[in-house]
């Protein structure tokens, strides 16, 4: 492992991207990627199972603790290598090559492609709602007919918006990152005027959040299964360490911009379920997908129902755009290497963007609105994601036992509970996750095993070229 070796001395290497994201975008790219459809759609099923409002605030509390110990983690890792790919870089340097391609081929398909998917139609679905109803009739009517493929306009919307943004995030880092910030800032003050309308405003009863003390369901099963769909919520916390090798004095950022943006992202989450809480009493809570739009017609009135839609359909606009922005510097990343195909390994000329990684990306994204076959892989987007956050982690107490001499501009805050903690509780959602639906480890080992193939075919041709040898061994 000498070649890792040596360039620990210089981390960030040669890259053509450019440094151009402050640390005030890089914490808006975290807070984007976290807020999306989970926060205003799981606590109801979440009421639903545990029955105690309390719980229920001490569960999205927990998710919180581990998303910000994941976040102290990966800010070191970050720091040490700051370099695009995230986990990719992260697990490559400290358990080998082909740890990290796998990580890679996992965010290629369920990371990012599948969630960029599901969130445009599930955008194309809230602004149809959001229309009046005579206009409402326009998504099932059909937008173009090419032989047995028939696309809605609803799918239609959805591929389009991948599309646009795609290409927003294709001409330029400093021109998508303003696009961003401004829907996330647009996002941040909608969110914070339903908080202060509703607490101050609104029509609710702090008797709802009377109930028995939660400490006898902190360690039932519900909790668990509640702590599942919280940690889907929660991901995201890691999005800035995907662009390392375009963030300015990454040392200090990286780790700031992950800690800042999921400390803020927990307490917004806190409260907004507060004001759910507040708005609703459990048995109307309980079950109920669209707990957000109940809650504003509760506390507001009816009209409100619809302010609120068109609320969440610029969330996702905002998630949609952050997804669009991280993913691709995984396969650039990946490109470089030689572990995935060159040609994605590079930049335009004119943009200084990942563009060839960024249009493989919105390809796969296209593929599965039209064949909705994110369906099936978003069975197991939390088992795969949290798996591989766990294998990161881990490699962190494995660079600090076996290099304590690299560099490390930051330390992990207390270390080690930290990691063991944030992997504790990780390996409890994935087991309950394996009980709950045991086919996410069907799904999830075919994709593996698919990835392995990949994998061995690249090292096969390019054995020679990449050392693999000697770092695989080294790993």
């Amino acid at each position: 492992m000498m070649r890792q070796a040596s360039n620990q001395q210089n981390p960030c290497g040669r890259s053509e991207l450019k440094r151009d994201m402050g640390l005030s975008s890089a914490t808006i790219l975290v807070i984007a990627n976290m807020i999306g459809t989970g926060i205003f759609t799981t606590s109801g099923f979440i009421m639903a199972s545990l029955k105690n409002p309390q719980a229920m605030l001490l569960c999205w509390f927990a998710g919180g603790i581990l998303a910000l110990s994941g976040a102290f983690c990966y800010g070191e890792l970050g720091a040490m290598f700051p370099r695009a790919g995230g986990e990719y870089v992260f697990l490559r340097e400290s358990f080998g090559r082909l740890m990290g391609f796998l990580s890679g081929w996992i965010s290629l398909i369920v990371g990012f492609s599948a969630p960029i998917a599901a969130a445009a139609v599930a955008f194309s679905s809230y602004f149809s709602h959001s229309l009046p109803a005579s206009l409402n009739g326009w998504a099932t009517l059909p937008f173009l007919k090419i032989g047995p493929v028939n696309i809605s306009s609803l799918k239609g919307v959805a591929i389009a918006i991948i599309i646009v943004f795609s290409l927003i995030h294709w001409r330029g880092l400093h021109f998508g990152s303003l696009v961003q910030n401004l829907l996330t800032v647009i996002k941040i003050g909608a969110i914070s005027a339903f908080l202060i309308g509703g607490l101050l405003f609104g029509k609710g009863s702090a008797a709802h959040f009377a109930s028995p003390s939660p400490a006898d369901l902190v360690f039932s099963g519900p909790f668990a299964v509640s702590l599942i769909f919280i940690s889907f919520a929660y991901s995201g916390w890691n999005a800035a360490a995907y662009l390392g090798g375009e963030i300015r004095d990454p040392a200090r950022n990286i780790p700031r911009s992950l800690l800042y943006g999921t400390l803020l992202v927990m307490v917004l989450y806190l409260v907004l379920n507060v004001v759910f809480i507040y708005a609703l009493p459990v048995k109307e809570m309980s079950g109920v997908l669209e707990v957000g739009t109940k809650s504003a017609r509760s506390l507001f009135g009816p009209a409100a129902g619809s302010a609120f839609s068109m609320a969440i359909t610029l969330c996702l606009l905002s998630v949609i755009s952050a997804m669009i922005m991280a993913g691709p510097r995984v396969y650039y990343a990946m490109g470089k290497d030689g572990t995935f195909f060159r040609w994605f390994g590079k930049v335009g000329s004119g943009s200084a963007t990942p563009g060839r990684s960024i249009l493989l990306q919105a390809g796969i994204a296209i593929l599965m609105v039209l064949t909705s076959a994110f369906d099936k892989l978003l069975l197991y987007i939390g088992f795969t994601l949290s798996l591989f956050a766990v294998l990161t982690v881990l490699g962190l107490m494995v660079l600090r036992y076996r290099h304590p001499d690299y560099p490390r501009p930051y330390k992990t805050f207390g270390y080690p509970v930290t990691p063991v903690l944030f992997i504790l509780g990780n390996l409890w959602i994935i087991i309950f996750s394996f009980k709950s639906n045991p086919l996410v480890f069907l799904y999830g080992g075919g994709t593996i095993l698919a990835g392995l193939s990949i994998f061995f075919f690249f090292n096969r041709n390019t054995r020679k070229n990449i050392g693999f040898e000697e770092d695989f061994s080294g790993a």
